[in-house]
């Protein structure tokens, strides 16, 4: 069921947001960074900046899943869905840990929206130019 499999996908991008957004808030106490300050500690501010980096990409993950979803194929889409939130999870692990470890899941993030896009892009075309 379409309903949900999009129900599910918003559960788990909730969750990444609220884990992520924890993480920051766990640093705070552990460094003894209170809001609204972003510098301190130099692993509070990789793990402020790896949820910072993740939420700003969110938007963009949701509309081109959402739009490969309905209009190229829903279990692709949900495979690229699962593979990037896992991406972006190695990400903030990475980064969490020093700046360098965020650049191989970065990368390989980056190529699932490009997938992603790719997949919404053809879906489009063949809905409105084919019969």
């Amino acid at each position: 069921n379409k309903m949900l499999l999009d129900c599910y996908h918003s559960w788990v991008v909730l969750f990444f947001l609220a884990y992520f957004a924890l993480q920051v808030i766990y640093a705070r106490r552990k460094y003894k960074i209170s809001p609204p300050e972003t510098t301190g500690h130099p692993e509070f501010e990789r793990i402020f900046r790896a949820q910072v980096n993740c939420s700003e990409y969110f938007p963009i993950f949701i509309s081109l899943l959402w739009v490969a979803g309905i209009f190229f194929h829903q279990g692709v889409a949900a495979a690229c869905g699962l593979l990037y939130l896992y991406t972006r999870y190695e990400y903030f692990q990475g980064y969490a840990v020093a700046a360098q470890g965020r650049l191989g899941p970065l990368y390989a993030s980056a190529r699932l929206l490009w997938l992603l896009l790719g997949l919404a892009v053809a879906g489009l075309l063949a809905h409105f130019l084919l019969p």
